[in-house]
């Protein structure tokens, strides 16, 4: 990497004052932190002096955030010059930053550094139009998109060195540009497409819902609790960890308010349970309220022939039943695809794609992500696909629904997750 050196002399400016609406913002910045603590602000104050002086930092700027924050000179200085995010000499209005670390070294960054010293001169050199000057920096956190360069405030990943030649053409021309990578991935899936959960046995039923299936194999194969041996019983109930903890309390066999009246004890009558209570022998008389001979032995019989409640029976929902159906049908057309079929190309084969919109209206996109399901990730998907409002989730047919599950790669969790009923709810008509 190249050294961190401040520029010569003679491209220094004389002094450096943050402007009255960032000077604004500095003191803003320090007062979040506590008293002696000021330091702390040392970096977003150098930063929003590179901005203000045309994305560089020159020595007056680094010393005047020292003395806003009390510090050392050199101490800022340090700083400036350990993180490359700091540029120590005029740079070109397009700063391209070459990550030059393991991951991107091994999948082409030296070329993409050949190509830009050919073509811009070393690093720190800026162009004769003023257009880029470029630096070796080291990792940007991208390596799975490798290789890559920041360019200004944006990440461009997936290059090589004519894709970077390319772009730095559209830069240069004023034409838009793409962010991220090049080469259409999405975010950091595999390289050539996600390949994961695309096996057709997983969505031909055998395995969607194989949990539920094996649980009422196995209640019809045991019949039932009832038809369970004690044996079976006892090897699946979880035993007490303490011998007698979890125990029910033992009561004896014979009747033991008989025998008591047998022997001249007075029964406590079930009026009177609260003046027992309040005895030295309540526990004893309270026991007493037990029903006696064959009234306890009718209760006990007919507590017998009581049979236990019956299990509680879960089914699949209409929604899940629906979406395995899906999933089912989708897997049948897919099988009889090739292997690198595109993602338009199966959903084409199993749905039709939903009207789209060029770009949202009034500029003004739904926030998608209030759908369950929907995330950050697949809100980006849609809108791609022309998808920006609530509304036209909610218009979706079975047909189209089917298409952008395909497409999604993930057939019947629309249905499952119910995004038309939710769009619905949320569309101007539903609100």
């Amino acid at each position: 990497m190249a050294n961190r050196r401040l520029a010569p002399a003679a491209e220094q400016p004389a002094s450096f004052a943050f402007t009255p609406e960032n000077d604004a913002w500095v003191k803003g910045q320090i007062a979040k932190y506590p008293e002696g603590r000021q330091a702390s602000a040392v970096i977003p104050l150098l930063w929003r002096a590179q901005e203000q002086n045309g994305g560089w930092l020159p020595q007056k700027a680094i010393e005047a955030v020292a003395d806003t924050l009390g510090m050392p000179h050199i101490r800022v200085l340090e700083v400036a010059t350990f993180y490359t995010m700091f540029a120590l000499e005029p740079v070109g209005r397009y700063w391209i930053q070459v990550c030059g670390t393991v991951p991107c070294d091994s999948c082409g960054a030296r070329g993409l550094k050949e190509m830009l010293h050919e073509r811009l001169g070393p690093p720190g050199h800026v162009d004769a139009d003023g257009n880029f000057s470029w630096l070796e920096v080291e990792c940007l956190g991208a390596c799975c998109n490798a290789p890559m360069v920041q360019i200004n405030q944006d990440y461009y990943e997936d290059l090589t060195p004519e894709s970077l030649g390319t772009l730095m053409d559209d830069l240069a021309a004023g034409r838009p540009v793409k962010v991220g990578s090049q080469t259409g991935r999405n975010a950091s899936e595999p390289l050539g497409g996600a390949d994961t959960l695309t096996d057709p046995t997983l969505f031909d039923g055998s395995r969607v819902g194989a949990w539920r299936k094996r649980f009422e194999q196995t209640q019809a194969a045991d019949g039932g609790d009832e038809a369970r041996s004690s044996e079976q019983r006892a090897a699946v109930e979880p035993k007490p960890a303490h011998p007698d903890a979890g125990r029910a309390i033992e009561r004896p066999s014979t009747d033991a308010p008989a025998q008591r009246a047998a022997a001249g004890e007075t029964p406590v009558k079930a009026g009177d349970r609260a003046d027992a209570a309040e005895g030295a022998d309540a526990p004893k008389a309270i026991k007493d309220l037990e029903p006696a001979g064959a009234e306890a032995g009718a209760q006990s019989a007919l507590a017998r022939d009581v049979p236990p409640p019956a299990p509680a029976t879960s089914g699949a929902s209409d929604a899940e039943k629906t979406a395995e159906a899906e999933e089912a049908r989708v897997a049948d057309t897919l099988a009889t695809l090739p292997k690198d079929a595109s993602p338009e190309q199966k959903a084409d084969a199993v749905g039709t794609r939903p009207k789209a919109l060029d770009a949202a209206r009034a500029g003004m996109p739904d926030d998608l992500t209030r759908i369950k399901g929907i995330g950050p990730g697949n809100r980006t998907k849609l809108n791609e696909l022309g998808i920006f409002h609530f509304d036209q989730i909610a218009a979706w047919s079975p047909a189209e629904i089917a298409w952008v599950g395909t497409y999604l790669a993930f057939p019947g969790r629309i249905d499952r997750e119910n995004w038309v009923g939710q769009a619905k709810a949320l569309a101007p008509s539903g609100q």
